[in-house]
Parts: structure tokens; sequence; C-alpha cells
């Protein structure tokens, strides 16, 4: 898959090498007690606070755009990540990602990304991010849907979870370069509450797919946005052997899942 890299201009000082657009985009923050410095090698340096927030606003002519074209965005670091971060494309999709990571990823495929504004890059703890680069993925082809199981799932407080039997993968025949897909509604009955979470793991262990280790939270779990309405895991071949083997297990917060499906790419 190829990463589409938005150039057109820049706005930092100095002998800037890096002309991608996007990057000039990213010029305000959440808290007084941020920084952002814009370095001559086109590199940005955010010096962040607890879940402060580096905002790019996304608008053309004062509009939201629309990124139906695209199925993530990513953002490249010079080095690995000492807290743990998180991205908000805006306020409806997130992304969580761990300590020790170059690059994060914001994965909206399956998602509303008609009406976009802005993108917040957080961190859990004050830290010196040096972004290198940000980038937008494009739409990869179509993909075939092969529904998996259909269900009723509230997960409430963890409450409930549900079982995805070895033959239900064997019987998809899943295979390198499928994905994973969950389709839910999040419980947002609470107005206080902004955390909804899904966790999935090789049954009847404790360890969670391969696919998505690096947006995981360090108890496992991947967090979703207050919007989102899909969540999708691309497989490795390890995800493959354990799913055909073992099965998956799924639970999580605040999520009721109504349909798993494997996603496989058309040519």
């Amino acid at each position: 898959m190829s990463a589409l890299l938005i150039m057109a201009y820049g706005c930092s000082s100095g002998d800037n090498s890096n002309d991608n657009p996007l990057m000039a985009r990213f010029n305000s923050t959440l808290n007084i007690h941020e920084k952002i410095e814009r370095n001559s090698d086109g590199t940005i340096t955010y010096k962040s606070v607890s879940w402060g927030g580096l905002i790019g606003t996304v608008k053309e002519h004062n509009l939201p755009v629309d990124w139906s074209a695209y199925e993530a965005i990513t953002f490249i670091f010079t080095e690995p990540t000492k807290v743990e971060t998180q991205l908000l494309v805006s306020n409806k999709y997130k992304s969580y990602g761990k300590i020790g990571i170059t690059q994060l990823t914001c994965n909206f495929d399956g998602q509303d990304v008609t009406s976009i504004d802005e993108v917040t890059l957080q961190t859990e703890d004050s830290t010196v991010l040096i972004i290198k680069d940000i980038v937008l993925t494009p739409v990869s082809g179509s993909w075939k849907t092969i529904p998996l199981r259909t269900l009723d799932c509230h997960f409430g407080d963890w409450k409930d979870g549900f079982v995805l039997s070895p033959e239900i993968f064997k019987n998809a025949d899943i295979r390198k370069g499928d994905k994973l897909e969950f389709v839910y509604t999040t419980d947002t009955s609470d107005p206080t509450v902004d955390n909804w979470l899904i966790k999935t793991i090789y049954n009847a262990t404790d360890s969670t797919l391969q696919g998505n280790e690096t947006a995981l939270n360090r108890w496992g779990c991947a967090p979703v946005g207050r919007r989102s309405t899909v969540y999708r895991i691309p497989l490795t071949v390890h995800d493959i052997v354990s799913l055909s083997e073992k099965g998956a297990f799924v639970n999580g917060l605040r999520l009721n899942v109504t349909q798993v499906n494997i996603l496989r790419q058309e040519n």
C-alpha cells in the first residue's frame, strides 16, 4: 500500500527541506504551556503537556474538507516515543499509540470522513516529539465483505463479550492482507464519558492480535472515537495461524457490536 504525501507549500523560516503543506497546518496547541518549534530541516518540535494537543486545522476556504479518497493519516516521528500518544480526527475517530513507536496512524476507512475540520496529536504526559512528516494514505481499491457473524452484543462495562470460533475463520479462508472488521455503535448516553474500547485476543489466551499491536494501550485495548462505527485490524500471518487454531474472544467498553466481517481486497 502506498502513501500519498501531500506537497505544496511550507510556512517555516530558513532552508526548510519539507514542503508538505499538511505539516504547515499544525500551528496551534490546546494548552498555553505547550510549544511548537519549526526547524530548518522541515521537522516540527512539539513540547507537550499531559493531554494538551498539537492542532492542525485542515479546512479549505474555512470549510471542512472531504477525505473520502483517503483511508488513514500517519504521523512519522524522528525518534521512538517516550510516552503513550493519541491521534484524533475531528474528535470523531481516534487512534492510540504505545510507548516506543516511530509512527502513529489513525485509520478511518469505512467511516464518514466527508466533513473533516481538524486533527489533534496528544500525549499522555509531558514530552518532546519531533515530527518528521504527516502522510495521508489513499484508499487502496475496493474490498469484498465476507460476513463472519451477526449479533447484538452490548459490552457495557466489560460485562459481556463473544467468541469467534476457529471454524469461523477457517470457513472464511482468511489470508494475509485481509482485515478483521467490527461494526458497532458507541453508547453515548452519558455525556460525561469520553472513553470507548475494544479488545481482541486469541481465545483462551492473554495475547492480543499482532495486526494492531502498536495501536493498543497498556492494557491491550484499542480506544475508538465517539462517532466511530467501524474498527478494522489488518491480519498478519501470525494472526491467521492463531485465529485458525484458537479463534478469538472480543470484549470492550460501551460498544454494541452488531456485525463481524472479513474484508478482502479485490483485484
